[in-house]
């Protein structure tokens, strides 16, 4: 387990941006990716709000048929993942292609497909139902897709951990690189859930914000008047590789991922641990398999999902993981613009994590406005701030009490980096 991982490429899909260029310029500027849905017709839903990918074309990924015969949220992780490969210039006639493995998470996988096929079952009997159905719908058809794609052989499979899914991802990844089963993965998260049913189940749970007349304003983490998240859709993806695999093949790295934490809260369906328990033991985790101090992390990209427990949870958390110095670490929640992309958030907010460290820019929680005294924290309000960064903390919590913490470094500020 001695083996260092590093970061060679990222490719992304978001609802303030379809590359991690624009992306990256969005959070650093606050643009809001939440608008009126457009995918259907919300008018007797009380949320009628979401952050959904505008302008994706997957015609340019495969042909017309193959489009049609794929869910949306497999079309935004192939397409993810195409950006990552180029940015990393990995090709597998130029490795091993059974030591490369995909590891994509998503929290619900192809629902909409579910969606349509079951309305053909009730409207027009079982024979209309299509054949394509299951590998549309199943959540490690992401993974399975890519990897036929690219011809990687390795470990192969989907995590399913609701909003932690990508994030648990990505640290299984670094786990088998590390542990020397694979050299390299294609990791991270998908979602498109921004369907029917799913808009009506979030909404009859509470847990969407109802903000419709001030969309871009209605996701604000840690902020007084928050009363629920904004649903997103999209795809991040990242390269793993050994320090080593890296180095051979002489690949540009980017950031290297030093530490990875996982818990389980064992308390309730939806809501988190008291005092965030289960987040606290995460964070902890991660700060130690990194060897490092909680006064070391120079930012910490909160779950900040603009719900009134999480954001209280997550605050108490990180007070009694990072003492006082939580009040003078730099924090920041990228759901303020992107809204929370479920099971793809924690790799969309790996991929802000990184580009953090690289450019020393800490991006903002827009639509801070009121303060709420139980989240005390500095949570960077509404403008960046220039800072160095030598390690982020990128947190991500699920549904179910799936708790998971990443850490990421800069190269040149790691041991023997460079």
């Amino acid at each position: 387990m001695s083996r260092r991982v590093v970061i060679t490429g990222m490719g992304a899909l978001t609802p303030v941006g379809n590359d991690v260029a624009s992306y990256w310029h969005s959070l650093c500027t606050g643009v809001s990716g939440v608008g009126p849905i457009t995918a259907f017709d919300v008018s007797a839903y009380p949320t009628r709000i979401g952050a959904e990918v505008k302008g994706f074309d997957p015609a340019a990924l495969m042909d017309a048929k193959e489009v049609r015969r794929t869910d949306r949220v497999i079309l935004l992780a192939v397409g993810a993942a195409a950006e990552a490969m180029r940015d990393s210039g990995l090709k597998a006639g130029a490795v091993d292609p059974a030591r490369v493995g995909v590891i994509i998470g998503s929290g619900i996988g192809g629902i909409r497909t579910l969606e349509d096929e079951h309305s053909k079952l009730v409207q027009r009997g079982p024979s209309r139902v299509s054949p394509f159905l299951i590998p549309m719908m199943i959540s490690d058809m992401s993974s399975g897709m890519i990897s036929m794609k690219h011809g990687f052989k390795g470990p192969n499979y989907s995590v399913v951990s609701a909003c932690a899914s990508g994030a648990h991802a990505i640290g299984d990844a670094w786990l088998l690189i590390r542990a020397g089963m694979m050299d390299a993965a294609v990791t991270g998260g998908a979602e498109a859930t921004i369907t029917p049913i799913s808009l009506a189940g979030f909404c009859n749970m509470k847990a969407l914000s109802e903000r419709n007349d001030t969309p871009q304003k209605a996701s604000c983490p840690f902020d007084r008047k928050r009363d629920g998240f904004v649903m997103g859709e999209g795809a991040g993806v990242l390269i793993l590789e050994s320090l080593e695999h890296a180095q051979k093949r002489g690949a540009r790295i980017l950031a290297e991922l030093v530490g990875y934490g996982a818990t389980g809260d064992a308390y309730h369906l939806s809501h988190p641990a008291p005092d965030g328990d289960g987040a606290a033991r995460a964070m902890q985790m991660a700060i130690t398999s990194a060897g490092l101090k909680p006064v070391d992390i120079d930012y910490i990209n909160a779950h900040g999902t603009s719900t009134p427990l999480n954001d209280k949870y997550e605050s108490a958390a990180m007070i009694t993981v990072y003492g006082d110095y939580a009040r003078r670490v730099a924090i920041s929640s990228t759901k303020s613009m992107t809204g929370h992309l479920l099971g793809a958030s924690g790799a969309i907010e790996l991929i802000a994590s990184v580009m953090t460290v690289r450019e020393g820019t800490v991006p903002p929680s827009i639509n801070y406005e009121d303060p709420d005294p139980e989240c005390p924290l500095n949570y960077t309000p509404n403008t960046a701030v220039k800072r160095a960064v030598r390690y982020a903390q990128s947190n991500s919590f699920g549904f179910g009490g799936h708790n998971a913490s990443l850490i990421v470094a800069r190269y040149d500020s790691t041991p023997g980096g460079a």
